[in-house]
């Protein structure tokens, strides 16, 4: 089984919105025996809450209902042996997550929207103090980079 984690700041906007997109996309693919998805956050502030309501009433809309589903939660060391691919929203979380992630992890971390291959931004922005048209951004960011994501999983797994 491959194993995908997506990490932000909290665990309660971009992460969760991008694990909903990718788990959709996996079962969409037929891959739900072979790749699974989790999310985390480098923050602790939000663990055991559900993903921002924003999140959630934009992810229901466009047909990721499981957003619901999903609590927050904290990086934990476990996760940098457990998970095959890490894929970090932006560029202060990856500075944290390289700084906490083993040398022999090291290569797992990658910034999503490079390792997905969306051309002009390297990270997701932080909806979180922003307003509807910013989490809309993020989704449709989130929704862009899955197909990349996925491809290249697909690819690795031969």
């Amino acid at each position: 089984m491959f194993q995908i984690l997506v990490v932000c700041m909290g665990n309660i906007c971009r992460s969760p919105m991008a694990q909903s997109v990718l788990q959709a996309d996996v079962a969409r693919r037929g891959l739900a025996h072979a790749v699974q998805v989790d999310s985390a956050g480098t923050y602790a502030g939000h663990q055991g809450e559900k993903p921002d309501r924003r999140a959630i009433a934009l992810a229901k809309g466009r047909g990721y209902a499981q957003i619901e589903k999903l609590r927050a939660r904290r990086v934990r060391e476990d996760d940098f042996e457990r998970f095959d691919l890490i894929l970090v929203m932006d560029d202060l979380n990856m500075d944290r997550m390289r700084f906490a992630c083993p040398r022999e992890h090291q290569h797992k971390l990658h910034l999503f929207l490079e390792y997905a291959g969306v051309e002009g931004l390297r990270e997701v922005p932080d909806p979180y103090r922003g307003n509807a048209q910013d989490f809309e951004r993020v989704l449709t960011l989130c929704e862009q980079g899955s197909e990349g994501v996925l491809n290249r999983v697909v690819s690795a797994l031969g």
